[in-house]
């Protein structure tokens, strides 16, 4: 029987009183794509850093090829064949894709022939099915360019196990095809590949095992074949999927709230035209490009329409500015909450006043603290967002409580018009239900609610209209009954026919 080539035994790992590991076991074959997948919380993250050194487990072993290794450091770890992908690629956009892929690698010492170097860096990259100019600058490659890079500098240092870490949460489709490609190639090398992802339907295309952690202790290990989606959610969050189904109902709307027409920001997109009721939730879908965020950013100020009208209950605006859409009673849900979302280093409660803190200033301009406690914790338990208490630092939070901390915060403004960007992307299955639920919930109680993703089966469940864009231009509106993921994909992609009457 052929040796795992990477075993954990026995695992556990504690931060105070937080137990993030528990007697956690796994093993890894060589050539074997092996899933991992858990909630947001569940143990991952804590579970890559040993593997890759940066955590020390404070019970358990760790065998490489058989032989135990002990991974004081990041070092070691790539020592003994371990090293990692990430979502936010790594590399020195000063320097070229060649440099970058051996600017690890201490093999090469401090004299470099650069033809050699070169030359290698083509014959590590040429497996992976990627064309790629390996004298290229790196600030110039796309996110799927710079983890190919990635993985060549990984290969250069002979890896045997490489963990790719939701490595296709910021791709596109193709791009997301790409790099299952790759981590096919990998396999028939001989590396063997930890893929770590929410994304189901791609553990699906990729895993030959897949293994799930829940609470930090380990769930199941099983051969994809014999697997199930609902299963497999199921082992995830502790109950069976329809738990979580969100049913899109016919919505009875009220009136028009939003009324845009014509609108366009120069360069940009043009000729989007809709309107928005109370108690309605329209998707706006299309790939990669379509300036879907865009139309987003015009509606919130950021980057404010060149042309077209928005009319709001009525009476014609001009949004040139965030605080005047916040006045208007519009609130923008990014879908970067570490950059455009969230002060992470912050607190929970200090997150959730952000954009209140007008309605808690006192005398002399101080806050008035208990207030703002006695809001957060509100929204704490509202919303279920599982902290210990409002102090907690919002950076430890799990993606799906953090991007309930930032729903809070714009929920606190009260508006009208609520732009979700993204709603569910970097959150585990479960959070994505209750994210779902929320939604649904206030497009029950009159607000009117306008959701880009780029996750069409998430689209068709919450949508009572679905508008697509393409490259900055609309390509149509589909009531919800006539909506199909290839009707969607159809006029994304440039096929006017697919469209049917809106209603």
């Amino acid at each position: 029987m052929t040796q795992p080539v990477l075993e954990l035994l026995g695992l556990s790992k504690s931060f105070a009183a937080t137990q993030a590991l528990k007697d956690m076991s796994l093993s890894v074959m060589p050539g074997e794509v092996h899933a991992i997948v858990g909630e947001n919380g569940a143990g991952k993250s804590t579970l890559i850093k040993i593997m890759t050194g940066v955590h020390q487990p404070d019970t358990g072993t760790i065998t490489v090829d058989g032989q135990p290794v002990t991974l004081k450091s990041t070092q070691a770890a790539q020592d003994a064949g371990i090293a990692a992908i990430y979502q936010e690629p790594m590399v020195f956009p000063d320097l070229n894709v060649a440099e970058n892929i051996f600017i690890s690698n201490r093999a090469k010492g401090r004299i470099m022939r650069w033809s050699e170097i070169y030359a290698e860096s083509e014959a590590l990259i040429a497996p992976l099915g990627v064309k790629l100019d390996v004298r290229r600058a790196a600030s110039g490659l796309t996110l799927a360019e710079q983890q190919t890079v990635e993985i060549a500098r990984a290969l250069s240092l002979k890896v045997k196990v490489l963990i790719m870490d939701e490595p296709t949460a910021s791709l596109s489709a193709h791009e997301v095809a790409r790099l299952l490609d790759i981590a096919r190639a990998l396999k028939a090398q001989g590396v063997a590949v930890i893929y770590i992802s929410h994304r189901l339907d791609e553990i699906f295309r990729i895993a030959d095992r897949v293994t799930v952690i829940r609470d930090g202790a380990h769930i199941s290990t099983k051969p994809i074949a014999e697997v199930t989606e609902d299963g497999l959610v199921k082992d995830m969050v502790g109950r069976a999927l329809e738990s979580f189904a969100v049913k899109t109902a016919a919505n009875p709307h009220g009136e028009t709230l939003l009324s845009v027409k014509d609108l366009a920001c120069a360069g940009v997109f043009k000729g989007i035209t809709f309107d928005l009721h109370k108690g309605e939730v329209l998707c706006l879908a299309g790939l990669v490009g379509a300036r879907r965020t865009d139309v987003a950013l015009s509606l919130f100020g950021i980057a404010p329409a060149t042309d077209g009208s928005i009319t709001l209950a009525g009476t014609e605006v001009r949004i040139t500015t965030p605080q005047q859409a916040m006045d208007l009673g519009i609130a923008y849900v990014s879908e970067d909450r570490r950059k455009l979302g969230l002060a992470m280093p912050l607190s929970i409660f200090a997150n959730i006043s952000l954009a209140s803190l007008k309605k808690l200033l006192k005398p002399f301009g101080l806050i008035d603290r208990p207030a703002e406690a006695a809001m957060a914790e509100t929204y704490r338990k509202r919303l279920a967002i599982r902290a210990a208490d409002t102090k907690t630092e919002v950076g430890k939070l799990s993606g799906g409580n953090q991007q309930k901390v930032m729903l809070a915060k714009w929920l606190e403004t009260k508006p009208r018009v609520l732009i979700f960007d993204e709603p569910t992307r970097g959150i585990d299955v479960g959070a994505k239900a209750e994210v779902h639920g929320i939604i649904r919930q206030l497009a029950s109680e009159g607000v009117a609610i306008l959701v880009i993703s780029s996750d069409l089966p998430e689209v068709l469940a919450l949508a009572d209209r679905v508008l697509v864009m393409r490259e900055g231009r609309q390509a149509g509106i589909l009531p919800i009954e006539d909506a199909t993921q290839e009707r969607v994909i159809a006029l994304a992609a440039g096929h006017a026919t697919a469209e049917r009457p809106a209603a």
